[in-house]
């Protein structure tokens, strides 16, 4: 490529040490160049208005609002915007869900340099594009009723869900999402009804073995709540 040509990308990853990696393997490379990052969503979305890369590469976990929901305000605003999901989720349930979210990509972090630069390559070309282990985990997955109904919940259940089992409260659920409380209660419901539980701890449980929540996500849970708000009991319980 020459220097019209190169690709010119957002990365939005919440740790700064990881945006350094990137950015120095990014930078090695001639056709590649990251010309703004961001720590959440809601900055990720302020710099894609303002920058208009020609790839976003985000991670799906981060404070405040979710990859997933950073991705559809992205494709919500421009139907044609090219985003490849780089995260250490390797539940091929992610990768659906970022998917049908609007993302051209899911790239693994546990996959080798090589697959992300060749990942970003392809989805500026708007081709699709899975890291051979997630590629591997959909094509093998024996679906049983379960995951088949995590697959069946919405990109915004899936969103909520995710906030649930980290114990977070409907209010702050609701301000995250910029949501009511009345739509984070009744999608509650629907999530539990669609997963066959009765309880939230029957929905934690479920979440830990379908690889929605896993002991990192309780770790940065309990680092960033008041010890009032975050009950290690509860998860003991399970």
């Amino acid at each position: 490529m020459n220097a019209r040509q190169t690709i010119s990308i957002l990365l939005v990853d919440d740790h700064a040490i990881v945006r350094e990696g990137y950015r120095s393997l990014l930078g090695k490379q001639a056709d590649l160049r990251v010309i703004a990052e961001a720590a959440n969503g809601v900055d990720a979305y302020r710099l894609y208005k303002e920058h208009q890369p020609d790839v976003v590469v985000t991670d799906l976990t981060m404070p405040g609002s979710s990859g997933l929901e950073l991705i559809a305000r992205i494709k919500q605003r421009d139907s044609k915007a090219r985003i490849l999901v780089f995260s250490m989720h390797q539940n091929p349930s992610f990768a659906h869900q970022a998917c049908r979210a609007g993302a051209l990509g899911y790239v693994s972090k546990s996959s080798v340099p090589e697959m992300l630069l060749h990942a970003i390559r392809e989805v500026y070309a708007g081709r699709h594009i899975l890291s051979p282990d997630i590629a591997q985990a959909l094509a093998l997955e024996k679906l049983g009723s379960e995951t088949l109904a995590l697959d069946s919940l919405t990109t915004r259940e899936f969103e909520i869900l995710q906030l649930l089992v980290q114990a977070n409260s409907p209010e702050n659920i609701a301000k995250t999402l910029n949501i009511s409380p009345k739509t984070v209660s009744n999608c509650h419901y629907l999530i539990k009804r669609k997963l066959g539980v009765n309880s939230d701890i029957e929905l934690t449980r479920l979440a830990i073995k379908l690889n929605v929540l896993c002991l990192l996500d309780l770790a940065d849970t309990a680092s960033t709540l008041e010890p009032a708000e975050f009950d290690p009991v509860y998860y003991l319980k399970l």
